[in-house]
């Protein structure tokens, strides 16, 4: 996405050094930091620690992870104990984001029937970069529908503001493009519907207040931070149109786990008749 005239993601390979590089997330707003992930601790340090959060991003960090992991071994990523081991520690940074355990045995898959270290390197690089595309198209088809019920709301309210709710940062920091909830809301923007977007801060860490409102603003897009129990008295009042969240991991039943808070927001939502949607890739399904 663009910011500041720049185009970036939250992760991406620098074939001139061959680093993988991620924005430290714990600093924004008011710092864009970039570090380096040279090695598996660092990796797993970046996960837990939160320089990169959000379903998707884990993910793919876990897919370059795989290939940090491939490329430090050297001849011993022949080693198949040696090598699940390692991702066996990097599955585990974060437990609950079903998207790293996803990648890595995604990448897994690719590699194991490989002979030596040199094809395994290969195909574990091209495999993280096949996967960071694949989240960036499922969060660019998400916007694409989502924007319809945006549209459709736009229209019942002959043109005037649509007001989303949102909770906690399900954007593209979160993920790679577009972000999941979020991406409805840029792509109705970019498309000229007006949009007006009340963002919880979700505390403790206020990924709300710093991230999400951080990326909407420099979308051009107007937004209003409010405090986490701020939403039911809006919908009570008729100042809330529709909620959209992202999701941590969602079971094939529908049953949806995201950031402390959500559940209110959806009981606020259907006690108030307001429509309240989870945006979520198929990686995030369990």
């Amino acid at each position: 996405m663009l910011v500041d005239g720049r185009q970036i993601t939250p992760i991406w390979y620098n074939s001139d050094t061959d680093t993988v590089q991620v924005i430290d997330q714990r600093k924004l707003p008011h710092e864009m930091v970039i570090e380096d992930l040279n090695d598996l601790d660092k990796t797993i340090f970046a996960i837990k620690d939160m320089f990169v959060r959000g379903a998707p991003l884990i993910g793919a960090t876990g897919a370059w992870g795989v290939y940090i992991i491939v490329r430090n071994l050297g001849e011993n990523a022949r080693d198949d104990t040696v090598l699940l081991k390692e991702c066996d520690l990097l599955k585990n940074a974060r437990p609950t984001a079903v998207n790293l355990a996803w990648a890595v045995d995604r990448c897994l898959e690719k590699i194991l029937p490989l002979k030596t270290a040199q094809e395994r390197l290969l195909a574990a690089r091209q495999e993280a970069h096949d996967i960071q595309a694949f989240e960036a198209d499922n969060c660019s088809r998400i916007g694409d529908h989502g924007m319809e019920l945006v549209r459709k709301i736009s229209r019942e309210k002959n043109g005037e503001t649509v007001n989303i709710l949102t909770h906690c940062n399900a954007g593209w920091l979160a993920c790679i493009e577009w972000g999941t909830a979020t991406a409805p809301m840029y792509k109705a923007f970019d498309a000229g519907v007006d949009i007006h977007v009340w963002v919880d801060e979700t505390r403790p860490l206020n990924q709300g207040a710093r991230l999400t409102a951080w990326e909407l603003g420099k979308h051009g897009i107007k937004h209003t931070v409010i405090t986490d129990n701020a939403g039911g008295h809006l919908m009570q009042h008729g100042m809330v149109d529709m909620v959209i969240v992202g999701t941590d991991r969602t079971t094939h039943t529908g049953d949806v786990a995201n950031k402390i808070g959500t559940y209110l927001k959806a009981l606020a939502a259907r006690d108030n008749n307001i429509p309240f949607y989870v945006a979520l890739p198929s990686s995030t399904f369990d």
